[in-house]
């Protein structure tokens, strides 16, 4: 009998064991969580086509990017909510708008004839003055020339992005006009590859060539024109940096290549960051941008936003 009974505790305690480690086992986390929304969103039909990063942090699933419509963001929404081990879900999305601007009727009624002439009378009393209306305020214009500073979101590299590809990054640094802030830390913005080409082994040529287009303020989305970051890496070890369109070609372009390091030609604007593109060589010296780079564009054309509301 005693024998019994201690062999039914040993299979108890034996049962809680096991419940426990399953119990464990079943614990999804964050990057798992982040890795599966990001895959069904860019295989389920209506949002495939989103410019959106998926990140999550103790079970709570944020979504920033772009989308095309309402719809496309409430299913992104219902995925990330669906995803196993999801707690939460922020969606920090915006909506661009598709179309142009709406079209004015040009067709006119034609005028009727005038009516024959009165008989002259006298001229009514003058009219009070219009009240004089208070100034409109005037929008907010970003000249061209101006730095914008934005830390990439995913990695970047001449040997695995392809051309067309697009990116997403996140300004590190407001701008302001006149004392105002137009451009606001942490407003989304979408990039795009322009050119990716590995280097070969032997012979060839590594190019890496980055632009921005769309950037998101205050909830709205706006076009951007920005000098592209150029980086060409040929030879034995031997590497080029240029920026086009005009930009302003501040500070070393890929001094973390040439040193092995992230930060060595990213120093100038906001203290780690320089102008163009930072990375580091890969034992075939490609061109490599990691996740969190902070990067440094500038604006080829003037960005014209609303004023701010009072």
């Amino acid at each position: 009998m005693g024998s019994f009974s201690k062999e039914l505790r040993a299979t108890l305690l034996i049962s809680l064991l096991v419940g426990s480690v399953a119990g464990c086992s079943k614990h999804v986390d964050d990057a798992t969580i982040a890795q599966d929304v990001q895959s069904k969103l860019a295989a389920d039909p209506t949002t495939s086509d989103a410019a959106v990063s998926v990140s999550a942090k103790d079970g709570k699933v944020t979504l920033r990017g772009t989308v095309k419509d309402k719809a496309t963001q409430q299913r992104m929404e219902q995925i990330a909510r669906q995803e196993p081990g999801a707690a939460a879900v922020e969606d920090q999305t915006a909506v661009v708008a598709a179309g142009g601007p709406v079209a004015q009727a040009d067709n006119m009624s034609a005028a009727a004839p005038p009516p024959a002439s009165a008989p002259a009378e006298a001229p009514p009393p003058a009219a009070a003055p219009a009240p004089v209306e208070a100034p409109k305020p005037e929008p907010i214009v970003v000249p061209a020339g101006t730095d914008l500073t934005v830390v990439i979101d995913t990695a970047l590299s001449s040997k695995s992005s392809q051309s067309g590809q697009t990116f997403l990054a996140t300004v590190a640094q407001p701008v302001t006009v006149n004392g105002t802030t137009a451009i606001p830390k942490g407003s989304s913005v979408t990039g795009t590859v322009l050119t990716a080409k590995a280097k070969g082994k032997i012979k060839g040529e590594g190019e890496l060539s980055i632009t921005l287009k769309n950037i998101t303020v205050r909830g709205h989305n706006y076009p951007l024109q920005t000098a592209n970051l150029d980086s060409t890496v040929k030879g034995k070890g031997k590497r080029t940096a240029a920026t086009t369109g005009g930009g302003a070609a501040a500070g070393a372009l890929i001094g973390g290549i040439a040193g092995g390091g992230k930060g060595a030609g990213i120093g100038a604007a906001v203290g780690a960051v320089g102008g163009l593109i930072g990375g580091a060589a890969t034992g075939n010296k490609q061109i490599e941008i990691p996740a969190e780079t902070p990067l440094t564009f500038t604006l080829s054309h003037p960005l014209t936003l609303p004023p701010r509301a009072e």
